[in-house]
């Protein structure tokens, strides 16, 4: 298995009276480590990463440092739609383990642009750095050509989170990988054991953050060839993977978060809790689950 490879959760933020929980952060991180993550990924999409102002960015990774000792890594999403901003935030959160840095979102820059922009993160820090496509969010597709440009002159450029959609662009991106350790992660938890049958190298999942050791126990099914024990757990697992999806991440599942007990339920505006319909499916989903 290639280096930084398998299950990263995509943490959730928990908040309490408008700040950041960090009682109900431990509680979350603890879990992931038990469930054997490879990772975990803060200020990312899932954890309301607009939302999130620079100053508290530093703080969740610094506090988060200390909960986890060593125990997993750490990833931070420091991009943005303006590069300069990003160059900053990508200096200021070093003491990560990796990078996450997504498309530039609603400028809808060129193939030129996304290049310029995402060289332009990766020259300004020596840290690895994971590029994360995700047209449904952003309105532009990093194409493969970019990409593997991006991958053969930036050496700290490690691999992509590919929320695509589209299983045949993650393929060619497989196939035309640049180095033997580039990684390719799927960006959608129902797409991650096709991914990795094909050759891809594991998750950053929404799902497991409250299953943390099934996802993480299918990865690793999976990326020791064991597909037949792989695909049990991903069809125990495939209404969980629809229905955290019902409407816009991360409102479903941190509302499953809260009802376990592991947060508040309490989002940051744009976001907001999910409709009385999601609400009882979600209800019905968990009960199914046992959690």
């Amino acid at each position: 298995m290639r280096k930084y490879s398998g299950t990263w959760t995509a943490l959730i933020t928990p908040f309490r009276g408008g700040m950041i929980d960090f009682d109900a952060v431990g509680r979350l991180v603890e879990m992931q480590i038990e469930g054997g993550v490879t990772g975990i990924l803060l200020a990312g999409t899932t954890g309301e990463s607009p939302c999130l102002d620079g100053e508290e960015n530093g703080e969740l990774l610094a506090r988060v440092r200390e909960m986890v000792d060593g125990r997993c890594l750490i990833m931070v999403g420091c991009g943005t739609n303006c590069t300069s901003k990003s160059v900053a935030n990508a200096v200021e959160c070093e003491d990560a383990d990796v990078l996450m840095v997504v498309n530039p979102y609603y400028n809808k820059p060129t193939q030129e642009g996304l290049y310029q922009h995402f060289k332009a993160v990766a020259d300004a820090v020596d840290k690895p750095i994971l590029l994360y496509n995700i047209m449904g969010r952003t309105g532009v597709n990093l194409e493969t050509e970019t990409l593997l440009k991006l991958a053969r002159e930036c050496s700290n450029i490690i691999g992509v989170k590919e929320a695509s959609g589209n299983m045949e662009q993650m393929k060619e991106v497989i196939a035309g990988r640049p180095r033997e350790d580039f990684i390719v992660m799927s960006g959608d938890d129902g797409l991650t054991l096709e991914l990795i049958g094909n050759g891809g190298d594991g998750v950053v999942s929404v799902a497991s953050n409250i299953v943390p050791g099934k996802v993480s126990e299918m990865v690793k099914f999976a990326l020791e060839g064991n597909m037949e024990e792989a695909g049990k757990i991903n069809s125990e697992l495939a209404r969980m993977f629809d229905e955290i999806f019902m409407e816009t991440n991360p409102i479903p599942i941190k509302y499953c978060a809260s009802k376990m007990g592991l947060c508040d339920l309490e989002y940051r505006l744009p976001m907001c809790a999910p409709s009385s319909e999601a609400c009882g499916k979600l209800d019905e989903m968990i009960k199914n689950y046992n959690l």
